[in-house]
This record gives C-alpha cells, sequence and structure tokens, in this order.
C-alpha cells in the first residue's frame, strides 16, 4: 500500500513538473474585433458572373491618405467558405495601414475551375477601378491567402499578364498585375501532388487528373512562375505537412531573379494564421514583406 502511494505521488509530482516545463503552445481562438481606425464596406459586389455575386468585404483606415492594399483570399479545400475565420487577419493587416479587402469567390460547388481565380481577378480590377473610392493606391496591391487561398495567391500573382486567365468579371481595362505576393500552406505543383493520388477537393475543384491533366499544369502556380513574377513569401507551419512544390517553386523564382523567402513557425498546424499564438507572427512576417515590395 505504501509503495503504491509513493509511486502515485511520484508520478502527481512528474505530471505536475512537466506541465510547468512543457512549452508548446496551444490553440486559441480569435474572433473579429474591428479597431475604431478602420471602416469595414461589407459585402460590396465586385462582379456577377452567371448572376453569381462575388462579394468583398473591405478594411479601410479611417485617417486621410491613400493606401497599399492587400487582396485577402480564403482557404477551405476551394469549396468551403472561410472568410470570417480570416477577419482577425485582415483587421490586424489593415491596422498596419494596408486596405484590405477579402474575397469571397465562387467555390468548387458552385462553379469549377478557372472561376475561383476570374473571381479573385475581378476583385482586383474592381478595387483598382473604385480606388478613390476606397482610398486605394492602384500602383501598390498586392495579394496574399492561406491553404487553397494559399494556392490562389499563387495563381493569381504569376498570372497578371496572362489574358487567356483573366475571365470576364467587367472592367477590363483595369491590370491584374500585382507588386508582391504571400502564400501560405499551400501546394504550388498540382501535377506532383494529384498525379498518384488525386485529392477529392481537387477532383471537385479541376476534375479527375487522368482526365484533366492540361488543367492541373495550368492551374500550378509553379508552371507560371519566372521573370516578371512578383516578390513572393511563403509561411509554412512546422506540423503541417508538406507542400509540394514550394522549394521547386522558389528555385524557379531565385533563378529569375524574383525575391522569395520562407517562413517557418514553430509548432504551428494548419491552418495557423487563425489562431493564437502564430495568429500575431502571420501577421507580422506578412505585414513586413509588404512594408518592403508596398511602402
Amino acid at each position: 500500500m505504501k509503495l503504491a502511494l509513493v509511486a502515485f505521488l511520484a508520478l502527481a509530482a512528474a505530471s505536475a513538473a512537466y506541465s510547468q516545463t512543457d512549452t508548446k503552445p496551444r490553440w486559441k481562438k480569435v474572433s473579429p474585433a474591428l479597431p475604431e481606425t478602420l471602416a469595414l464596406h461589407e459585402k460590396v459586389e465586385c462582379s456577377k458572373p452567371g448572376g453569381y455575386p462575388v462579394l468583398l468585404d473591405i478594411y479601410v483606415p479611417k485617417a486621410d491618405g491613400k493606401y497599399p492594399t492587400i487582396l485577402l483570399i480564403h482557404g477551405g479545400g476551394w469549396q468551403k467558405r472561410q472568410v470570417e475565420a480570416d477577419k482577425p487577419l485582415a483587421e490586424r493587416l489593415a491596422a498596419r495601414g494596408y486596405v484590405v479587402a477579402q474575397v469571397a469567390y465562387r467555390l468548387s460547388t458552385d462553379a469549377p475551375y478557372p472561376a475561383a481565380l476570374h473571381d479573385c481577378k475581378a476583385a482586383l480590377r474592381f478595387l483598382r477601378a473604385h480606388a478613390a473610392e476606397y482610398k486605394i493606391d492602384p500602383a501598390r496591391i498586392g495579394c496574399a491567402g492561406g491553404s487553397a487561398g494559399g494556392h490562389l495567391s499563387g495563381l493569381v500573382g504569376m498570372t497578371g499578364e496572362v489574358n487567356a486567365l483573366e475571365g470576364t468579371g467587367g472592367n477590363p481595362e483595369q491590370s491584374t498585375a500585382i507588386k508582391a505576393c504571400v502564400v501560405m500552406a499551400a501546394t504550388m505543383d498540382l501535377v506532383e501532388a494529384n498525379k498518384e493520388k488525386n485529392a477529392e477537393s481537387a477532383v471537385l475543384f479541376f476534375g479527375p487528373f487522368v482526365e484533366k491533366k492540361a488543367t492541373y499544369v495550368e492551374a500550378s502556380p509553379i508552371t507560371h512562375a519566372g521573370k516578371g513574377s512578383p516578390p513572393t513569401l511563403y509561411i509554412e507551419g512546422e506540423k503541417d505537412t508538406l507542400k509540394v512544390g514550394r522549394a521547386e517553386m522558389q528555385e524557379k523564382l531565385r533563378a529569375a531573379g524574383v525575391p522569395t523567402e520562407l517562413v517557418t513557425l514553430k509548432e504551428a498546424p494548419h491552418p495557423f494564421w487563425m489562431s493564437q499564438p502564430w495568429l500575431d507572427e502571420t501577421a507580422r512576417a506578412i505585414g513586413d514583406w509588404f512594408d518592403k515590395y508596398l511602402k
């Protein structure tokens, strides 16, 4: 009995000591909290392809001036709407002196690729066409996104001069070229990622790989990376899965003389940018990158 009690007390003491020294970060959900310094224009229609309204939530600093702008593209496997979960990140970036526009693009359940890409590009053209209304400097625009939104951010960034991928979402006189790009936790080579095992979310968005290989090639940001691509920052979580094609795409960008960097967040899972302690780290890394290339 005494031995059992001693063993129990030793185990309890060890557990207590471990809990005091365990420094692994814990998930902490963050809710939107709009700062007083920002105005939020909600559900602004930027395009209406086939009668489907593509909406923007636009954060604008209240202080006078023209501001660099970030198009923030949500994730969700191209099939889920995650605008709300990205709002704390949008608020933090806008508070650093940016107009931030979140785009609610068509999901794969609404229309297949390239609908979402076309909607993101329509959003960029709308922002440039309405620059005066939202205090936007049209010469200083970048884009960022995570997961499926990271894929779209990379694809938007690499195809600003590809007319065949523009779509018909209005304001055709405006450019969709951007000055800087941020990709969070996203695959850059859809061919390599799907040729052996075709992900269900990819099939829903792009179609079966065996039938649509050319689509997977076209939709891979690495296909279009090269001279003329914008400076591109990658942010990944240490505990996330391998993002296929990211390293190879960075090699391709560097070979073309395009600045690119990688930030890996310690202990961070997928999707790290939606919770603390990684939200603030993410916002700081994105803000620093855009400060360098948009300000």
